[in-house]
């Protein structure tokens, strides 16, 4: 009777163990899809601003070289400099979001990993008016607060956020000025991008390409944000960003 029980005990205890062993296997193969998933996700928020606004500003730059290469060479010729900016520019970050995975995941044996450009941030938006203005906006850069680095992950999301609204504005708002708006405050930042154009039209889908991916960034990031027409007239986007609080400064003892 007791070996019966011993037998029965110690095939309770093998179930038990197989039944855990699947278990944590289910688990990390549901883990290893959410990241997949998610790394996916990511690389689509990234190829789309990037790529969004890069195509728009090349857009309106190779519509002004068309028209005036034979009246204005010299405006023509500007316009193809533009263009070959904004076409390397891009190429650099395509290549920062494709290849760095790649490399982060170890890549092949022996292979050398190539330095990469460092991902964009808010220090350089100024940049990113400049380009704008090529594409014909011109963009009122205002900074307040008491700037400080950020952490890697919500200086490229603030940059991003930015950036589609910009976008936006190039493609549908119809003017030729906006203003960006950085506000570093003591818990979060804040980012808007307002323009004076013909704001949205019907149900706002003129400006919602892209609104989803900002909102998520920003949700991402436990913050918020809000897209719509001004009732003066225009769009604007507004984003909030929690800043994590600051690492307590480590006192020496006399």
């Amino acid at each position: 009777m007791i070996a019966l029980l011993a037998m029965a005990a110690s095939c309770m205890a093998g179930l038990l163990i197989r039944e855990r062993r699947e278990h944590a296997a289910a688990l990390r193969a549901q883990e290893v899809a959410e990241a997949v998933t998610a790394e996916r996700l990511r690389i689509a928020r990234e190829l789309h601003d990037m790529v969004a606004h890069s195509i728009g500003v090349i857009t309106i730059q190779a519509g002004v070289g068309s028209r005036v290469i034979q009246t204005q060479p010299a405006e023509a010729g500007e316009a193809l400099r533009a263009i070959e900016a904004t076409s390397r520019q891009t190429l650099s970050s395509l290549r920062r979001t494709l290849v760095a995975p790649r490399q982060a995941g170890g890549g092949a044996i022996g292979s050398e990993r190539s330095p990469l450009a460092p991902s964009p941030g808010l220090a350089d938006v100024e940049q990113l008016a400049a380009v704008t203005a090529d594409a014909g906006v011109r963009v009122d850069v205002r900074r307040s607060g008491e700037q400080r680095p950020l952490p890697a992950d919500i200086d490229l999301a603030a940059y991003r956020i930015v950036q589609e609204a910009l976008t936006n504005v190039v493609r549908h708002a119809g003017t030729g000025h906006c203003r960006v708006a950085i506000d570093f405050g003591d818990e979060e930042l804040s980012v808007e991008v307002v323009d004076d154009g013909c704001g949205a039209i019907g149900n706002g889908s003129a400006h919602g390409f892209g609104i989803v991916g900002m909102r998520e960034r920003a949700g991402l990031l436990n913050g918020h944000l809000s897209a719509g027409p001004r009732p003066e007239g225009g769009f604007r986007v507004a984003a909030r960003l929690p800043l994590p609080e600051p690492a307590p400064v480590a006192v020496e003892a006399p």
